[in-house]
């Protein structure tokens, strides 16, 4: 791509980003996946982000050119370990020797503030990727702190919602039980480190595999009459809160109800395959804009309404050789030539829900569960090539 061209797009997003994205919030994180063949430059990626105000960027690798790029410009970086390296990180020399030159080596330029340590790793059922887990895990941490970094970096992984045996209602959130023990040696480790535990989760996975049951206007924070959890009486009327507090029960269940929750993707695509129901710019525009602005407000979920949202919205580029269906390709918030996929319509007087009431009362239903489709993923998840497993989705018949 030639660069005046893009760096024409580039100059047009910048002017007009105060008008699509007004309320921006301090804290949104944005994935920067890379499985592509036509994305511009990490240079040239620097004054998009910026322009739609994202603080926090998350990689899925320490790719040294972006690193390098964003040197100075005071975004927080998580950086990635894929999967595929998990059995050589758990050797402690070489976890040390990775840390020093993907870290250490951009330190105190670059604002690198957490290495995740594999990407939905357990739902995968390979036991030797998850054997290899917490001991990498460990190792990378222990190379923080023989290089005096462990105060400012921490060492997490990414977790697919499947992990969870239930979530809903949101009250009776729980693991899955094959993976307690594993989970709860993972959980002491971020327990001893201050790390956070991150969950990938994905409304549209919910609305795609059962269109009839779970409401449009539910999954996309648009006004509707919501849900109640008959255990707490709390009011829900977006599917995503509603996910983040099923695993907030599911993380109290086993002692760790103070551990600190981040959403390391959401997102929703803009276009798919013919099956794949939902999949519109006009979804997409709903979804991310109004997760946006629910940002911005600076309020929790329903369960924890005075926790802020750690949030990295997927994605930022749409990836034109990631594989799987089509809507795998479709969710970036641009086009690799720098132009918005679509505009977020972001307005200061828009009705969205998840910023009224928290508690249950006459506007809501019961939730009434339906079965959890089984998850079904379908490659492992590396730092270049990855494919989300399907989550295990929060369902409401609200209909």
């Amino acid at each position: 791509m030639e660069f005046h061209r893009f760096f024409f797009y580039a100059s047009i997003i910048l002017s007009i980003s105060v008008y699509l994205f007004p309320i921006m919030a301090n804290s949104m994180g944005i994935n920067y996946g890379q499985i592509a063949d036509n994305l511009p430059s990490p240079e040239d990626v620097v004054p998009i982000v910026k322009s739609i105000g994202a603080t926090k960027v998350k990689l899925y690798d320490a790719d040294p050119k972006v690193l390098k790029a964003f040197a100075n410009t005071g975004v927080e970086f998580i950086v990635g370990l894929g999967n595929e390296y998990l059995d050589k990180m758990r050797d402690p020399a070489k976890a040390q020797a990775w840390v020093k030159q993907n870290v250490q080596s951009h330190l105190p330029a670059t604002k690198i503030t957490s290495i995740f340590v594999g990407n939905e790793v357990l739902t995968f059922n390979d036991t030797s990727l998850s054997n290899s887990l917490l001991p990498a895990m460990q190792s990378v941490h222990t190379a923080l702190v023989n290089l005096g970094l462990d105060k400012q970096v921490t060492v997490t992984t990414a977790h697919s919602l499947s992990i969870l045996e239930t979530s809903y209602p949101p009250s009776s959130g729980a693991f899955r039980e094959d993976l307690v023990d594993c989970l709860s040696e993972t959980l002491s480790f971020h327990q001893k480190t201050g790390s956070p535990f991150l969950i990938n989760a994905y409304p549209f996975f919910a609305y795609k595999g059962n269109p009839k049951q779970v409401q449009l206007d539910f999954v996309l924070f648009q006004p509707n009459q919501g849900v109640i959890d008959p255990a707490t009486n709390l009011h829900y009327d977006n599917m995503l809160y509603a996910q983040i507090d099923a695993v907030y029960n599911a993380l109290a269940s086993l002692g760790y109800k103070k551990l600190p929750v981040h959403i390391s993707e959401t997102g929703w695509p803009s276009k798919g395959d013919e099956d794949e129901v939902g999949a519109t710019p006009d979804n997409a525009k709903k979804y991310n804009g109004n997760l946006i602005k629910l940002m911005s407000k600076k309020t929790g979920t329903p369960m924890r309404p005075n926790s802020d949202l750690n949030i990295y919205v997927f994605a930022l580029f749409n990836e034109n050789m990631k594989p799987g269906p089509t809507s795998e390709r479709n969710y970036g918030l641009f086009k690799p030539d720098g132009t918005p996929a679509y505009s977020l319509g972001i307005s200061s007087t828009s009705n969205v829900a998840g910023s009224n009431t928290t508690t249950g009362g006459t506007n809501g239903k019961p939730l009434s569960p339906i079965p959890t489709p089984p998850s079904t993923p379908t490659s492992s998840s590396t730092g270049k090539i990855r494919v989300r497993g399907d989550c295990a989705a929060c369902f409401f018949d609200i209909n």
